[in-house]
């Protein structure tokens, strides 16, 4: 018997380990060497180990702003349901919320679905923010310069979407890189990931788009009554750049050391606890490096937005009006309590008690909105990040089969906009077609009281990440068309499975 076996039985590392371990020396060294009976002397002497913690019967409460109309939609509602009743029974939550474009994103037990949030008292669970740490999205207003299709140039190329990252000799340095902070543990050896990264977005559903918006007065208005200083004296037309992307790599890895970390820390407490379950208390020296680390990531992925927009102006020789944004991936911390949102825009009222503002995109042919936060503490103070689906990518390509029928249906829905794809290939699950009812997630906004919605940026073009280039497959050896094969396999039987 050793220390480990010690740990295993809930006994924590201390002084009180090595006492023990002596003991169960002098017991063998009696000839007493059965586990069972050196464990009832060790309590007898040491007492029980402490409570380990387990997964509770039932689940704690969940409010739903959300309301479901169609079969779809109620199959899609159902589903969510009971992935948050999964996370629910962890005993580290406290309460629950479903925000409108609630959307399932994971096969796994206590996979926290897309709209959903949590409060928990005192720790971090890193499977609640995902690997997606710090999506978010950001927008600069300015006085249009030229047509969009031209503005649509200038920004294909003042950012990159894509896999991988920006090459070496195409770098954009940034002061953010250069902050004294890569001793964190969570963050050591990954600054030449934030490098290759600042001025791009990614792949899947991130995106830079253009807009116009009219400011009149009862727009600016609005925006003073609440406490911003937005467009004091502006009043007509104004473009708007917004962008949407998370931290990419430099933020899944740090993802994948805090979620190891947690699955460390909940196997010494905790008893049979689901990987996505797993957490970090807040107070200990993990979780404290961990929230360190968070906080750069969202320094890192302001920064990244803000370098792009930069960029852009300065090709497009316009300066800018004003700029805000907000994440909807991450942990916020209120009080004591820690609320992890995956997909869900801040809704509170900030430390100067003003509403707290948010862009919330619908789909790439409807407005994205301009909303100022109602602190409803029914649905934990937050919005919708956007539509949401009702299929998963896979179910909704496999319901609209045929190039051709694909082709008209992307025409179709993208009729109005300048819509470019980085890789040349239009992805019909990132177009409308794809997304919940806008209208209907606008209705159920003002129907739960989330926010006040004050203005709306109309969509005039968009670069999409979409799907992911790919080698031609006739290069590639017969080894790597299998692995290729594999990994599509696999990937199907997970989406399949309910993975958004």
């Amino acid at each position: 018997m050793n220390a480990k076996d010690l740990l295993k039985t809930g006994y924590k590392p201390g002084p009180q380990i090595d006492d023990m371990l002596a003991m169960i020396a002098e017991l063998q060294a009696r000839g007493i060497i059965s586990r069972k009976y050196i464990f009832k002397l060790l309590k007898r002497e040491f007492g029980d180990p402490p409570p380990r913690f387990e997964m509770r019967e039932k689940p704690l409460p969940c409010t739903e702003a959300i309301r479901a109309e169609t079969k779809e939609e109620k199959v899609n509602l159902t589903k969510v349901r009971q992935k948050m009743a999964e996370l629910l029974c962890t005993p580290v939550i406290q309460s629950g919320t479903i925000m409108p474009d609630a959307c399932p994103a994971g096969p796994s037990p206590t996979d926290i679905p897309v709209g959903g949030v949590i409060a928990v008292e005192n720790a971090i669970i890193p499977s609640a923010h995902s690997a997606d740490i710090c999506c978010s999205m950001f927008a600069t207003f300015y006085e249009p310069r030229t047509s969009v299709s031209a503005e649509l140039d200038a920004l294909t190329t003042s950012t990159r979407f894509g896999p991988g990252g920006r090459h070496h000799d195409d770098l954009v340095d940034h002061p953010v890189l250069h902050e004294d902070i890569w001793e964190n543990k969570f963050l050591k050896s990954l600054k030449d990931r934030a490098t290759i990264h600042i001025a791009d977005q990614g792949d899947g559903n991130h995106f830079a788009f253009i807009g116009e918006i009219e400011i009149t007065d009862l727009v600016a208005a609005q925006f003073q009554a609440a406490g911003h200083d937005l467009f004091p004296t502006f009043r007509g037309t104004l473009r708007a750049l917004v962008t949407h992307h998370g931290s990419r790599s430099l933020g899944s890895h740090l993802y994948k050391r805090g979620q190891d970390a947690a699955r460390k820390h909940t196997a010494k407490v905790g008893h049979r606890i689901p990987d996505a379950a797993a957490w970090l208390p807040a107070d200990s020296p993990d979780g404290q490096a961990y929230w360190e680390a968070l906080q750069y990531i969202a320094r890192w992925t302001r920064a990244n937005h803000e370098t792009i927009h930069s960029r852009f102006l300065d090709r497009i020789g316009a300066d800018p009006v004003e700029s805000f944004g907000n994440e909807h991936n991450f942990v916020w911390k209120r009080g004591t309590t820690y609320l992890h949102g995956k997909g869900a825009t801040p809704a509170w009222n900030d430390e100067q008690g003003r509403p707290l503002l948010g862009l919330i995109p619908l789909n790439m042919a409807e407005p994205i909105l301009l909303i100022l936060g109602n602190d409803n503490a029914k649905f934990h103070s937050f919005a919708p990040h956007g539509a949401g689906r009702n299929l998963s990518r896979t179910a909704l390509m496999r319901q609209h089969r045929g190039t051709d029928h694909r082709r008209h249906l992307i025409e179709h829905h993208t009729r109005n906009i300048d819509v470019r794809w980085f890789n040349g290939k239009p992805d019909l699950s990132e177009t409308p077609i794809a997304y919940k009812n806008a209208d209907e997630i606008r209705a159920q906004i003002k129907e739960f009281n989330l926010a006040t919605i004050v203005a709306e940026i109309k969509p005039l073009g968009t670069i999409m990440a979409g799907g992911k280039k790919r080698r031609d497959e006739e290069e590639l050896t017969p080894k790597q068309i299998r692995q290729i094969g594999h990994r599509k396999e696999r990937r199907r039987i997970k989406q399949d499975l309910g993975s958004y």
